[in-house]
Formats: C-alpha cells, sequence, structure tokens
C-alpha cells in the first residue's frame, strides 16, 4: 500500500492530518476527563482548566526536547519538531502547575487523567500517520506501507540514513514498504485506554491508575522502538526514547506500589464546589 500525506488546503491555510489529530486527541481527552468528573460529581470545568495547561505545557515541552535533540535553536520556530517524551514532560509540569492552582491534590489528578492520556496519544499517533511520519524498518509483511511524500520519504537512502541495513546494490531512491508503527502503537494505546477507563472507579488507592498507564506506555513504546526507523540509537541497539521508557515503567510501578493500600483522597474544596 502507498500512503501519501493528508493535508487540507484552505487558500493560504494549510491543515495537516497531525494538527488535526493533534486537536482531536485533546478534544477528546478533555471530554473524557469532564465525563470522569460528572460521575463524581465535581467541578467538570477542571477539566478545560487541565487541558488548556496540557495543551501550552505540552507544544513548549516537545519543541524544547526536539532542540535539545537536533541541537538546532532554529527548529524551535520551525513548523515540525515534536518530540512527545518532552510533551509528556511539560504538560504534566502544566497540568501540576494548574493542580497547585486550584489547591487539588497531585494524586487526584493523576488518576483523574490518566485514561485520557491513553487516548489523546492513540489520537495522537494517528496524526503521525496521516503525515506519514514516525514509521518503522522496512517489512514484506501485507500491511507494510511506502511512504514516497512522508517525513522523511521512505526511501532505501532515508533508511540507510536511519541504520538500517540494506544491500549495498539497492537503489538509493526506491520507496520500500515499512512497519506502520504509527498504527501498531495508535492500536496498543487504545487498548490500553479501554482497561484504564473500566478499572477507574474500581482501581485501589488514589492515584494507582495513573502509575499504571506510566507502565502501559513505557512498555508499549519501548517494544515500538524496536521496530522504528530511527538514528538516536545512542545506547547500542536502545534508544533514548527505551531508556526514557525504562525509567515510566520504574516509576509506575513505584507509584502502583505506594498508592496500592494508600487511602482514597479528597479531592478538595475547589472541585467539591459544583458550579451552577
Amino acid at each position: 500500500m502507498t500512503v501519501y500525506p493528508f493535508i487540507l488546503h484552505f487558500g493560504p491555510l494549510e491543515i495537516t492530518g497531525y494538527g488535526l489529530m493533534m486537536m482531536v486527541g485533546f478534544l477528546v481527552a478533555s471530554w473524557l476527563v469532564q465525563l470522569e468528573l460528572r460521575r463524581l460529581a465535581l467541578r467538570e470545568e477542571y477539566a478545560s482548566d487541565i487541558t488548556l495547561a496540557a495543551v501550552i505545557g505540552g507544544i513548549i515541552g516537545a519543541k524544547l526536547w526536539y532542540v535539545a535533540l537536533t541541537q538546532d535553536p532554529h527548529a524551535l520556530f520551525s513548523r515540525g519538531g515534536l518530540v512527545w517524551y518532552g510533551g509528556f514532560a511539560g504538560g504534566a509540569l502544566g497540568v501540576w502547575l494548574n493542580g497547585l492552582r486550584h489547591k487539588v491534590p497531585t494524586a487526584f489528578t493523576a488518576h483523574l487523567v490518566a485514561p485520557a492520556l491513553a487516548a489523546a496519544y492513540g489520537l495522537g499517533r494517528i496524526g503521525c500517520f496521516l503525515v506519514n511520519d514516525d514509521y518503522g524498518g522496512p517489512t514484506t509483511l501485507p500491511w507494510g506501507m511506502k511512504f514516497p511524500q512522508g517525513m522523511p520519504p521512505s526511501t532505501v537512502a532515508n533508511l540507510r540514513a536511519f541504520h538500517v541495513s540494506l544491500p549495498a546494490d539497492m537503489d538509493p531512491t526506491t520507496v520500500l514498504a515499512v512497519h506502520p508503527t504509527q498504527i501498531y502503537e495508535s492500536a496498543l494505546m487504545i487498548a490500553a485506554f479501554f482497561v484504564l477507563w473500566a478499572l477507574r472507579g474500581r482501581a485501589k488507592g488514589t492515584g494507582w491508575l495513573f502509575g499504571l498507564y506510566l507502565v502501559f506506555a513505557g512498555v508499549e513504546r519501548f517494544v515500538i522502538e524496536v521496530l522504528r526507523a530511527k538514528d538516536d540509537r545512542f545506547l547500542g541497539p536502545f534508544t533514548i526514547a527505551q531508556l526514557v521508557s525504562v525509567i515510566l515503567v520504574g516509576i509506575g510501578l513505584t507509584v502502583m506500589s505506594r498508592r496500592a493500600q494508600a487511602p482514597s483522597v479528597d479531592p478538595g474544596p475547589y472541585l467539591a464546589t459544583v458550579s451552577s
């Protein structure tokens, strides 16, 4: 299958599939948090507060992480260049600061947003697929996909630049079918969302669910990185993202262990006051 980028043009305005799915991911995450607040009979406006903080912090964090990886300060003002782990760190910081502003316990906020994070990530990866970015290595599987206009195109030359071993006699301009790792990630994290959503009312201590989310996210990304075509394997066969994934899993298991028997956390007066 040959896949081309999804782009909409409205005069001088260009909307990419990535931008569209990023917006959808944030909106769906906000809606899910709002549904949970409604179920708990708490202030629903907190969902929009969380979303705004996550958008601002996430975009800044994703950009700064990309600049740190590329060591190119000019990339800060480019249209592309958003790294998920940077976005996660920046978004988490923004949401944490917003929680402090409203005096909402961090454990409660973390528990609240865990399923929404998984859903948003799964939807966001569809955006990566729509702009033909973040694909995997070559494959002969029936669902392998060619990205002739990808970011970058899945040509022999570009795959070699990602340190993929290919026969020396292959034409550098040949477009190869590769693993659609974006779709793999979407499927895995949407499955994780359904598990987290089902457990949200039955999870152990407040915050335990966020630990489980971190474990899911870390394991999923570590496994997918094995298939990804990447040029940042500075740790032997392992990527920087895999190192961060291991750290996330460790943090997640620690959170689950510490919060498993913890008592429920009171959401605080701000959330308990439902506006009319």
